[in-house]
């Protein structure tokens, strides 16, 4: 007998899914832009901080808004590639006809 999927083992549907993440970028660029503000603002070593805040978080708030959900187990993935091999025997360079 086959197992039932319950309705709370669902992954987000993509939509949702990609609301998610344009919110979580969404805030994390706003506080660069608050970071740019002060630094152009403040003087001193905290100057030197909100501008090294709005260098490196860009990154950091890609990788944010990209991180796997807790839907989605480590390693899985929606697409399965298919296997190719190929006997070296079958291999042929050059122009040998």
């Amino acid at each position: 007998m086959q197992k039932r999927q319950s309705v709370t083992s669902l992954e987000l549907s993509p939509d949702e899914e990609r609301k998610q993440r344009m919110i979580k970028y969404s805030i994390a660029m706003s506080i660069r832009t608050l970071c740019i503000i002060l630094g152009v603002i403040t003087p001193g070593i905290w100057m030197w901080i909100f501008f090294a805040g709005a260098i490196f978080l860009p990154y950091f708030a890609v990788v944010l808004a990209n991180a796997q959900g807790p839907g989605r187990a480590k390693g899985q993935s929606g697409v399965i590639a298919p296997k190719l091999s190929v006997k070296a025997s079958d291999v042929k360079l050059g122009d040998d006809s």
